[in-house]
């Protein structure tokens, strides 16, 4: 049985001021996560077996995007990832080191936008975006644009379960205004979780602030069975299209 509560550290890092543009010294408390355990190969499992079962549905999709709109099947976007750090383990130069609040990595997607609509920005999706193409809009209601993160898991940057991965742009105005906002980063990032199958995109800061109580109570009650409740708790929310645009 997992513990019902988080054993604390306390880290002192060194922060950059917005205002005052110099360097000064912030004691954080964070949440101790438990080891992977068993987790991170039930993980592993999942996305390899889900790799195999899906791949005709994504070669179908890749000939779907190449057919309807111009541009690369895939699209790559830099979130933000685990931080180890957390866990004891700072290193660098810290007049040189640049705080991402975890380690930045690539996430891959189907490409669900026209080329040319200023895809890069780094926004919060919403339901009446104009970049969306007509398939796209498809494999965002489904959540079959999210089929290529499997691979994101075998290569470790994320797990199947876990907080949402963040644009490191929203994640740096998010830590600014969310008290305990990096501590979400704990963890690997995941394609879907206790915060994703309960509550819809977000929208506000105060609707991140309730999803980042969700992922907080994720990370002190993980386990194998937690993982596996919410995988099973993930299916009927992709087919009912629970909270999809």
């Amino acid at each position: 049985m997992p513990p019902t509560s988080t054993e604390e550290i306390s880290i002192t890092r060194a922060r950059t001021s917005v205002l005052a543009g110099r360097a000064a010294p912030r004691t954080v408390r964070h949440p101790h996560p438990l080891p992977e355990g068993a987790r991170r190969p039930l993980n592993v499992t999942v996305a390899f077996l889900g790799i195999v079962v899906t791949a005709p549905l994504m070669a179908c999709i890749a000939v779907l995007l190449k057919l309807t709109s111009p541009g690369p099947i895939l699209y790559a976007q830099t979130r933000v990832g685990l931080d180890r750090r957390a866990l004891g383990d700072p290193t660098g130069n810290g007049r040189r080191f640049v705080d991402h609040g975890g380690k930045p990595f690539t996430i891959y997607k189907f490409r669900t936008m026209r080329v040319g609509g200023d895809a890069e920005r780094q926004v919060w999706a919403r339901p009446d975006d104009p970049r969306v193409t007509t398939l796209g809009r498809v494999l965002r209601k489904y959540r079959l644009d999210e089929l290529p993160q499997l691979f994101n898991v075998l290569r470790g940057d994320m797990n199947v379960v876990g907080p949402r991965p963040e644009q490191p742009r929203i994640f740096a105005d998010l830590r600014l205004q969310i008290e305990g906002y990096g501590h979400r980063q704990l963890v690997r990032p995941g394609i879907t979780g206790l915060a994703q199958i309960t509550n819809d995109y977000d929208t506000s800061v105060d609707s991140v602030r309730a999803k980042l109580d969700l992922d907080l109570r994720y990370i002190r009650r993980q386990s194998f069975f937690e993982d596996l409740r919410i995988l099973l708790l993930t299916l009927p929310v992709v087919a009912l299209k629970r909270g999809a645009w």
